[in-house]
């Protein structure tokens, strides 16, 4: 009788961050479920207007470099950059505003 190699268990590795449902839980309701995922959107606008705050900060930081920059910049270039770098920061606190009302 020819011998039939053992069988292997099927293992899986799961990711450290992998979510672990609590099984003595009880299921959310559709209330609850909307609830958090309502707060879920929030946060992650909130994530993305402040990651627009950045990104508003930096573009004014490299059009002041821009606008300083002399003559290797074409004048209109560098004059339009020297009103982003002006106009940008102030965009980016009136951002700011608006979210820490919302928090």
């Amino acid at each position: 009788m020819p011998k039939t190699p053992p069988t292997r268990p099927e293992l899986r590795l799961v990711p450290g961050d992998a979510e672990i449902y609590d099984l003595m839980r009880t299921p959310e309701t559709t209330t609850e479920r909307v609830k958090r995922l309502q707060l879920e959107a929030r946060a992650l606008a909130v994530e993305q207007v402040e990651a627009l705050e950045r990104v508003l900060l930096d573009a004014s930081r490299m059009a002041k470099e821009i606008a300083d920059g002399g003559d290797a910049y074409p004048v209109g270039a560098r004059e339009l950059a020297g009103r982003l770098s002006a106009d940008l920061p102030a965009k980016a606190e009136t951002l700011k505003a608006i979210v820490s009302r919302i928090l």
